[in-house]
């Protein structure tokens, strides 16, 4: 599914006449679908850690200046030393000051604007970092990136959750009832998404 069928599946249950062209189109309801169905694939992505959004990257010097795309750290033990042991987070500078100033055999990071500072420093060199990507979209010639930008743009979510997410957006901007539509995404995200973690 791309984002020009996403939408004219859309448009054949809300009575719209289907798009031959989507992207960069002068007409108004075109432009509704792609920001709609932009905020809707900011909106899964965002919710789940999705197996094809989850990435890894190795610190090659300490601090490590975090990749463009990383949204998040992935939930439990997101940083491994090279030798396979974890490193604990510190959550604030208050913190991060008293760990800088006690020895300690536990490796620590800390995050400080888009980067990670390691204790001790020469622990992160090495250091594996798994993170959730911000790049939903798949474009031609397979470009991951964040931002819908051609009618054959594909999600590496499950694509159908794009159709749904579209639906009750619209309706809500129509000032229809939108609970229905919205109940049923809410349900198929949840099923995609323990079937994605194998849990279905």
């Amino acid at each position: 599914m791309t984002l020009l069928s996403a939408i004219n599946e859309v448009c054949d249950i809300v009575s719209l006449d289907r798009f031959d062209s989507i992207y960069g189109s002068n007409d108004p309801n075109a432009q509704t679908m792609v920001a709609l169905a932009q905020e809707a694939g900011e909106e899964i992505a965002r919710r789940g850690d999705w197996r094809r959004l989850l990435k890894q990257h190795m610190a090659i010097l300490s601090p490590l200046t975090l990749p463009a795309d990383c949204q998040r750290l992935t939930p439990g033990g997101a940083v491994r030393t090279a030798s396979g042991g974890f490193f604990r987070p510190i959550t604030n500078s208050s913190q991060w000051a008293v760990a800088t100033s006690t020895a300690s055999a536990q490796p620590y990071f800390f995050l400080r604007d888009n980067q990670m500072l390691f204790l001790p420093a020469s622990a992160g060199v090495g250091a594996i970092v798994d993170y959730i990507s911000k790049n939903w979209v798949l474009g031609d010639p397979f470009e991951e990136r964040n931002t819908l930008q051609a009618d054959d743009d594909r999600t590496l979510f499950p694509e159908r959750l794009l159709g749904k997410g579209i639906l009750w957006r619209w309706k809500r901007q129509k000032g229809l009832p939108f609970d229905d539509s919205l109940a049923e995404f809410e349900a198929n995200l949840l099923q995609e998404l323990n079937a994605d973690r194998g849990a279905s």
